[in-house]
């Protein structure tokens, strides 16, 4: 694992590390998408985005009318969607069926890694047997939905749109591109933040102190003495949401101690070294471990284990930390790209829920176990008990 303290490399080392040579991947093949768009978190395929188009993307992702709209967007689905779900008696909702197909896809990807060779999983392909089958059937129901979604913004429309399918298409004419771009947003903002949410209400649980910290600040950015139950009053703006740096704290702290996505890898393009003089010749896959990085105590010192968002403040700011120390998002030329949309969508749904519920873990000293896959999805989910405050 390279070490976590070592200085941001030069730019000729960070433009050696990167995805397999494009031999071995092939424009339009989902199933090598789903086993390899994960290696480098978002967009680092050869067969899903290159140069210029990383760079428009980067542009568009990080601008602060794509993060307003993310706000807009995850704000509506919050007030039609999650909180009559969690007000409600009944927990039952129907899960679809392009949701089923998506997870199996994701976790019988992430299994053909486990086997000792990969001539295991190449030759059930071959010949269509067991998981490999499955890998198959999940991936055609992916890939008609993503082509649906496509065909259904040309018969509408997409010209006065502002999400990012639209602005893809309002430059890209290649259906099997789009499908893979879709794909991509799909994988890289789906479960890494649903894995994020449940690590940080897990945290919360243990630790009411922090939440109610986050109420406080809430209160005080909205210039409020006390929570209203006035679902205009307590809905925050995009504005008012930037000044909480606590809050932003406290996910990167939880984010640091459950990265969503717990270990990655990149491909050497040219023979090099690593800072502690390792030779690494050409074609080398090089490991990291995000998880174990962020747990190391000559990096984060004697309270590494312990969550404290207090560390990324200074004078009530927040304060960011280096990227390759802290490698959750990771750094330089592969940085994610929908970093800042992620943490748009974690801050909108956490303001919203522990500003009206109090959500308690049933074994909140019990840790999570997370079970294989893609992203660190907590084995079985996580059993919580929720109540409505002031009730």
């Amino acid at each position: 694992m390279p070490s976590a303290t070592s200085s941001p490399p030069t730019s000729k080392t960070s433009n050696t590390f990167s995805e397999p040579d494009s031999k071995t991947t092939r424009k339009g093949n989902l199933s090598r998408l789903f086993w390899v768009i994960y290696s480098a978190m978002v967009f680092s395929t050869s067969m899903a985005i290159r140069g210029i188009q990383r760079k428009t993307a980067s542009l568009k992702l990080g601008s602060i009318s794509i993060r307003m709209h993310a706000f807009d967007i995850v704000e509506s689905e919050i007030r039609s969607r999650l909180i009559p779900l969690l007000s409600s008696f009944s927990f039952v909702v129907a899960v679809s069926e392009f949701s089923e197909a998506f997870d199996l896809a994701s976790k019988l990807s992430a299994q053909r890694g486990l086997p000792p060779s990969s001539l295991i999983w190449k030759a059930k392909s071959v010949l269509n047997l067991g998981s490999e089958k499955k890998l198959k059937q999940a991936i055609k129901m992916v890939d008609e939905f993503a082509q649906c979604m496509i065909k259904q913004r040309r018969v509408m429309g997409f010209s006065d749109k502002h999400d990012l399918l639209s602005r893809f298409m309002g430059t890209i004419d290649d259906d099997k591109y789009l499908r893979d771009i879709v794909v991509s947003f799909l994988l890289a903002g789906r479960d890494t933040v649903a894995s994020g949410l449940t690590s940080f209400f897990w945290l919360l649980s243990r630790h009411p102190k922090v939440e109610s910290y986050i109420r406080y600040e809430l209160e005080k950015v909205m210039s409020l003495s006390s929570l209203s139950t006035d679902e205009d009053q307590q809905s925050v703006t995009f504005d008012q949401m930037r000044e909480m740096h606590f809050l932003h704290a406290a996910l990167c702290e939880s984010l640091r101690l459950f990265p969503p996505v717990q270990i990655d890898s990149k491909f050497v393009q040219n023979e090099d070294g690593l800072p502690d003089c390792t030779f690494v010749k050409k074609g080398t896959r090089v490991t990291y471990h995000p998880y174990a990085m962020g747990r190391m105590e000559r990096v984060w010192g004697s309270d590494c284990l312990e969550f404290n968002p207090e560390r990324w403040l200074r004078n009530g700011r927040y304060i960011p930390e280096n990227p390759y120390k802290y490698p959750v998002f990771q750094a330089g030329l592969r940085v994610c790209l929908g970093k800042e949309m992620a943490l748009v969508e974690m801050k909108c749904v956490v303001l919203a829920i522990i500003s009206r519920f109090n959500i308690r873990v049933t074994n909140p000293y019990q840790g999570p176990r997370f079970a294989p896959g893609l992203t660190a999805t907590v084995r079985g989910g996580l059993p919580v008990i929720v109540q409505q405050r002031g009730v």
